[in-house]
């Protein structure tokens, strides 16, 4: 084990998720298979950090050194875990949610396989952007995008920003973000994406996206959660286009399976990542993904909720993308 004193620490919005309507993920009255540990938890799986302590079994880190943090806990042993899918472990956990620790902490724990060292061109700030930028990376991958396809991204948040920016950077010939009003709307057009519009100022959102890509997107990205944003991504694909599922839902949403049926549209979930860590690393460190609009607050954990969730959930939201929090006093 990597004893890590945590630098920085994103709020996700699974975090949000868990704080507004958990327990979703946290086990509660089961202890969770890997961990075995259950509610209350340290939330936090964004993180950043320096070593400051090896376990005897480690090879590759010593103390000093920068270091992210994967946050799959996984058992190793079953079929997915074998084939190398790991993250779509039976029992997969998430560091910051399963018991294992967490990043809203001054120092957390993490297996050697799953922690990964950042050059000195990433700041820790930086560096806790890692794990939103792989989950969009694993994304593109799990779609099959190819260089020179339409995209349409339906949100804007980190996830989205992080979707546009990996799309543009690996050759989309149009990126359509889809974003109600707020500053997420000029972080899209800052990060890539050719058109950004707004589905309340739109009369047919469908029918412009349709003529703009000349009768549908080859892929879309949905990363909203929200019923409006589905019906549109669904609405707006060519037939056999890809409809990639990135969010993490609250509520069942409605879907007549003959939309696909009759387009053979292809809907494929996605979650976490996979050996995308390196890449996003690479990615940042030579600039081809810039880190400039992510992060809009900074905030001392003590005030992790007034400060970071609160300002979340309220009207001060729409001014946001990213809030980091740091456990050190001066930052």
């Amino acid at each position: 084990m990597i004893k890590i004193k945590v630098k920085w620490c994103g709020i996700c919005g699974s975090d949000i998720h868990e704080y507004l309507s958990g327990p979703i993920a946290i086990p509660v009255d089961v202890p969770h298979p890997i961990s075995g540990k259950s509610s209350p938890v340290i939330l936090g799986h964004e993180l950043s950090g320096e070593v400051v302590q090896v376990g005897e079994d480690v090879t590759k880190f010593k103390a000093g050194d920068r270091v992210v943090v994967e946050p799959l806990v996984i058992c190793g042993k079953c079929p997915a875990c074998l084939e190398g899918k790991y993250n779509l472990c039976e029992n997969v956990g998430f560091h910051g949610l399963c018991g294992t620790g967490g990043g809203f902490a001054e120092f957390t724990t993490f297996p050697e396989r799953f922690v990964h060292k950042i050059p000195d061109t990433i700041s820790y700030e930086e560096a806790a952007l890692i794990e939103p930028i792989a989950v969009a990376l694993h994304s593109l991958e799990v779609g099959n995008f190819t260089v020179g396809q339409t995209a349409v991204v339906i949100g804007a948040g980190p996830i989205g920003l992080s979707t546009i920016e990996s799309l543009k950077a690996a050759g989309a010939r149009t990126i359509i973000a889809v974003q109600r009003k707020s500053v997420r709307q000029k972080y899209a057009k800052d990060k890539g994406a050719d058109i950004v519009l707004d589905p309340n100022d739109e009369a047919d959102i469908v029918g412009k996206i349709k003529k703009i890509t000349d009768g549908g997107a080859d892929i879309v990205f949905e990363v909203t959660g929200s019923q409006q944003g589905f019906d549109i991504g669904l609405k707006v694909l060519k037939y056999s286009g890809a409809f990639v599922i990135t969010s993490i839902w609250d509520d069942p949403i409605r879907l007549n399976l003959n939309d696909l049926v009759y387009s053979e549209i292809k809907m494929i979930g996605t979650i976490s990542s996979r050996r995308n860590f390196p890449m996003a690393i690479q990615l940042i460190s030579n600039k081809k993904i810039k880190t400039e609009g992510y992060i809009t607050k900074k905030i001392h954990l003590g005030n992790i909720i007034k400060e970071g969730f609160d300002a979340l959930l309220g009207p001060e939201k729409k001014e946001h993308v990213k809030i980091i929090v740091t456990p050190e006093q001066s930052f």
